[in-house]
């Protein structure tokens, strides 16, 4: 698989709004499914790279650096569309999943717990 590098406007990129720490949330989503597979936290250069590279790049708040996902566990994510929303403070992007999920658990949503105690639609 590869991915879609996007072509984003100065005008897009300027909209986009960091919080206090200079991040702004992803939300990821399955091209196919159209399943909300995560949330990560994504920094200018982060985003930068994620629309050149054509794959999801974020930044990992625990270790303090660049996360390509699925580097190390193949799970990759590669780039079909990217948007922001009304406010510029979240970020979505639709990708196609490679591998079995999204979730550092080995599901394929990191959303499989539900309020109610009910399995999620993935079987969780």
């Amino acid at each position: 698989m590869t991915g879609t590098p996007i072509e984003a406007s100065e005008e897009a990129l300027a909209a986009v709004k960091y919080n206090a720490d200079g991040l702004v949330p992803a939300i990821v989503q399955d091209a196919a499914t159209k399943a909300v597979l995560m949330m990560a936290w994504m920094s200018a250069e982060t985003l930068a790279l994620t629309l050149v590279e054509g794959r999801t790049v974020f930044w990992s708040r625990s270790r303090q650096e660049v996360w390509r996902k699925g580097e190390t566990s193949g799970e990759r994510q590669w780039l079909r569309e990217a948007y922001y929303d009304c406010d510029g403070d979240t970020l979505l992007f639709v990708v196609d999943q490679e591998g079995g999920g999204a979730c550092h658990t080995g599901r394929y949503s990191c959303f499989f717990r539900s309020f109610d105690g009910s399995a999620a639609a993935d079987g969780g």
